[in-house]
């Protein structure tokens, strides 16, 4: 069983994102250390782009910041690394666009982070249809000979679908998903919306219906109360914009990471299913 596997065990679970080098590098480890060790399930860890075509102004802005202070991919996979060495256990996921990573080196990249100790990929502008390089790429070292490497751990792709995803091609997605499926709540960027859609039962249901894969929810949840909510219906549930707008607006980022992976990680324990 690996760690994604693991972290499911106990459903709904936590998964908060924060980027790499905001508001700047050691900071931000030091923060992605205290929600892993406060009671975030799972972390997106960011790495910053200049263009985020998927992102809200919140985490456009943190991770510009991050990039003026000098944040590079190298740089983000050596913080995976030290966070591993300080006792991080839980899954951490990439969460980033595909230019960062071509400009990288595409089977370098994917070497590098599974030597790190990342635990797979979110890349919102890599749809299906064009992710088949990256995906033999994933696969390839795999097996020497007809044994499979020892030092070989199976790093998913993770698929995003969203509530204007075909039913045909939510059923593509969906079956042959690895990992979880990342469900987009709303339409639009990312960023804390007043309400959750009444809708979104429905949709978590129409995912269902083509996989036994978890099913996490993110885009729009805000508070600990909506978690809750949303953790009723989902197998995770994701929050990016709410958790670095709280990080960053606090003198103490850590603590503040501390007080806030607390807080929905009690929201969701809370729900008796």
């Amino acid at each position: 069983m690996n760690r994604i596997e693991t972290a499911f065990q106990k459903k709904p679970i936590f998964m908060p994102y924060f980027p790499l080098g905001y508001p700047d590098l050691e900071t931000s480890v030091d923060v992605i250390e205290a929600l892993a060790k406060n009671g975030a399930d799972l972390i997106e860890v960011g790495l910053s782009f200049s263009d985020p075509l998927a992102d809200g102004p919140v985490i456009q802005q943190a991770t510009q910041v991050a990039l003026e202070k000098g944040i590079t991919v190298k740089k983000s996979l050596e913080a995976v690394k030290e966070l591993r060495k300080r006792g991080v256990t839980i899954p951490l996921i990439l969460m980033g666009y595909f230019n960062p990573m071509l400009a990288y080196g595409l089977e370098k990249f994917i070497h590098d982070a599974r030597e790190a100790g990342a635990d797979g990929f979110i890349i919102p502008d890599l749809p299906l249809e064009e992710a088949e390089e990256f995906q033999s790429m994933l696969i390839a070292g795999r097996v020497d000979g007809d044994v499979l490497s020892p030092s070989y751990r199976d790093l998913p792709l993770i698929q995003m679908l969203a509530p204007t995803s075909p039913d045909e091609r939510m059923e593509a997605i969906a079956r042959n998903a690895k990992g979880f499926i990342y469900l987009v709540s709303v339409t639009g960027v990312t960023g804390e919306r007043r309400e959750i859609s009444n809708d979104l039962g429905e949709l978590i249901n129409r995912v269902r219906a083509h996989t036994s894969a978890p099913v996490c929810v993110g885009f729009g949840i805000g508070t600990p109360d909506q978690a809750k909510q949303v953790g009723q219906l989902a197998d995770g549930v994701i929050v990016g914009s709410a958790c670095v707008k709280a990080i960053g607006a606090s003198d103490n980022p850590v603590e503040a990471a501390r007080e806030f992976a607390r807080e929905f990680s009690k929201a969701l324990k809370s729900i008796d299913l």
